[in-house]
């Protein structure tokens, strides 16, 4: 039964990748670019059709997809070429595909969001007994917490991020106490161990939220944006080395861990079922909109940045040049899917 919710799983993934493209396509068509091809998949075409000067396709290899324009990476003579656009029109194209994939994760938090009663504030309202974060860390009832470590709390789930990533039992936060901003040096924590896990001891209770079509807006937008955080603060980590590499994830993990999301959350209930691949799928749209905002080649973000120094210096990189540039990240890209395919592979087969 797993296989059919890996199946689900897959084609959702590329519904994510066909949102990513169509925020390319429907941009570039608005502004009068020339669409040569909009495809879902890579390699050879299995189905295509051509529907006025744009040729669509489904390819053999899910896995992706592009929104090929007329003059994006080559010299064209054609007026309605990518790079003959005005250039905040350009930004905006090359900007979409992300954009749509966040505006999409915030619409799936929403629907998330309207299955709770009440949402968790940041601003602490009790201490468990004997709790060392207020007696030996100095937070006390009513603190606002703002900052942990640095990182900025947007909403609950940021706290627990915070706290339970690192291998860590101290701190220093910022809170908010009496209308008054206060860093907290050195704020300690117990450990405490749970199924051979062992983590940091949060020993304090939060305000609710009351749920309301105010909060339930705002709290999907803190909770989008704190996912956002989490997407940045993972791959920063994993640069700086704060993360193991074999924690990257490709596709291959990606089809497993909703596969088994789905599988575990249908064998409870429906609506279990449902929320739990919602969840999953709001996470992976916005993983996808800030990976492709990275300043790197063949990215949307590297786009971006000749972008930018176009809009700044009015001179254009020649488009050849530019293509090289992609050309070499994309093989990088290529690559890098190759190495997390192989840590998916070797933890599929430590699970087995």
């Amino acid at each position: 039964m797993k296989i059919v919710y890996m199946i689900i799983a897959l084609l959702l993934i590329n519904l994510i990748i066909l949102a990513h493209e169509w925020g390319h396509y429907i941009s570039a068509k608005l502004s009068g670019v020339k669409v040569n091809e909009f495809a879902l998949g890579m390699g050879p075409k299995l189905l295509k059709f051509q529907k006025g000067e744009t040729l669509y396709s489904l390819r053999a290899f899910p896995i992706g997809g592009f929104c090929a324009m007329e003059g994006e990476d080559e010299e064209s003579t054609d007026p309605r070429a990518f790079h003959k656009a005005k250039t905040w029109k350009k930004i905006i194209i090359v900007s979409m595909g992300a954009i749509v994939n966040l505006i999409l994760g915030f619409m799936l938090v929403f629907v998330l969001n309207t299955q709770q009663s009440y949402f968790p504030s940041n601003k602490i309202s009790e201490f468990t007994q004997n709790s060392v974060s207020n007696h030996e860390g100095g937070l006390k009832i009513g603190d606002e917490i703002l900052s942990i470590d640095g990182t900025r709390i947007f909403a609950y789930r940021d706290i627990d991020f915070a706290l339970t990533s690192d291998k860590k039992t101290s701190f220093d936060i910022k809170v908010k106490r009496d209308n008054q901003v206060v860093n907290l040096k050195d704020v300690k924590f117990d450990l405490v161990t749970e199924n051979n896990n062992t983590d940091v001891n949060i020993d304090f209770n939060v305000e609710i939220i009351e749920k309301n079509i105010g909060s339930l807006i705002s709290q999907s937008f803190l909770r989008t944006i704190s996912n956002i955080q989490t997407v940045w603060v993972g791959l920063l980590g994993i640069i700086t080395g704060r993360f193991p590499f074999k924690n990257l994830g490709g596709t291959i993990g990606m089809v497993s861990n909703l596969g088994t999301v789905a599988s575990m959350g249908f064998s409870t209930s429906f609506i279990t079922g449902l929320m739990s691949l919602v969840s999953a799928i709001a996470a992976l749209t916005i993983n996808l909109g800030v990976f492709n905002l990275l300043p790197l080649p063949a990215l949307d973000g590297g786009r971006l940045v000749f972008l930018i120094f176009e809009l700044i210096t009015r001179k254009k990189v020649p488009a050849k040049y530019e293509g090289w540039v992609h050309a070499l990240g994309f093989v990088l890209l290529i690559l890098l899917m190759l190495l997390t395919g192989y840590n998916d592979i070797i933890r599929l087969i430590r699970k087995s």
